[in-house]
């Protein structure tokens, strides 16, 4: 469980919590630009496997700690962050859930994997911790889970993104993603599929599926549009609670055009209603 610090700064008292990120991507460093500020996050620790250790301790400079061996981690952290794709999950969650670390997730389409998604919960167990899913790039997921406690009917989500960032998954294989002149779909089917498929352009989908009815039940649309400026989510959820029809249009990362800007908001949104006095 998390073992708060004390912080005091400028005639305030506050609680600090040690934070260890995994990967230093265009997330990651999203992040710790934009924490390394706040005092109640002092003790930042960035993993990175060691032929990412020199550039990662460049591109981070006094922002945290970067290290690329577990034994190295000082202190222990309270919460881990995985900024680094979904074998960070099957290779870290179960150790750090297992000796009662909170991990937090942005992969989430690695729970798609049922054996995966069965070690978490054992460490969970194990541990008395937390397996945290960062809701991300989509708006609606608290309402979607609210809705989850009452019959829902029907789920239904659609991405629409530029044809560049759907670069290096199989739709390249399928399409000429460099000449597509009008909007294309790229794939139609249910999440779990979705989510093995594009683990790096469609990890939403699996977060939508488990705050709603499920991978095998959650209908997804991936789709390339040359006219769109960003990244576009579309969430449907109709049941007895009504109807939520949810649109978001999503910054790209200036780094990255696979990934909305507002993912990395909602990584540091959780943590700071972690140590927050008044958590929304």
């Amino acid at each position: 469980m998390a073992r708060y610090f004390i912080v005091r700064e400028k005639g305030y008292t506050m609680l600090g919590l040690s934070v260890l990120i995994i990967g230093c991507g265009s997330i990651g460093l999203e992040v710790i630009n934009r924490l390394h500020h706040d005092p109640v996050f002092k003790n930042t620790q960035i993993l990175v496997r060691q032929n990412k250790f020199e550039k990662t301790r460049a591109d981070v400079g006094k922002k945290g700690c970067v290290v690329s061996n577990l034994d190295d981690l000082d202190p222990f952290p309270d919460i881990v962050v995985e900024c680094a794709g979904h074998a960070a999950i099957a290779d870290f969650g179960p150790y750090f859930l297992s000796r009662g670390c909170n991990f937090a997730i942005v992969s989430t389409g690695a729970l798609s994997n049922f054996d995966v998604l069965t070690k978490l919960k054992e460490a969970c167990l194990i541990g008395s911790s937390q397996l945290i899913i960062v809701p991300g790039a989509v708006g609606g997921i608290d309402a979607l889970a609210a809705a989850g406690h009452d019959h829902i009917e029907e789920v239904v989500y659609t991405s629409n993104k530029p044809p560049l960032s759907w670069m290096g998954t199989p739709a390249e294989s399928k399409y000429d993603l460099l000449n597509i002149k009008e909007t294309t779909i790229l794939y139609q089917g249910r999440a779990r599929e979705a989510a093995s498929l594009f683990p790096k352009n469609a990890n939403v989908v699996a977060t939508i599926a488990m705050a709603g009815i499920g991978f095998d039940r959650t209908q997804v649309t991936l789709r390339a549009d040359p006219k769109a400026t960003g990244n576009t989510h579309h969430l449907l959820a109709r049941g007895n609670f009504g109807e939520l029809n949810m649109t978001t249009l999503g910054r790209s990362l200036s780094n990255n055009p696979k990934t909305s800007a507002i993912t990395a908001f909602s990584i540091i949104r959780t943590l700071k209603n972690l140590t927050g006095n008044f958590c929304v």
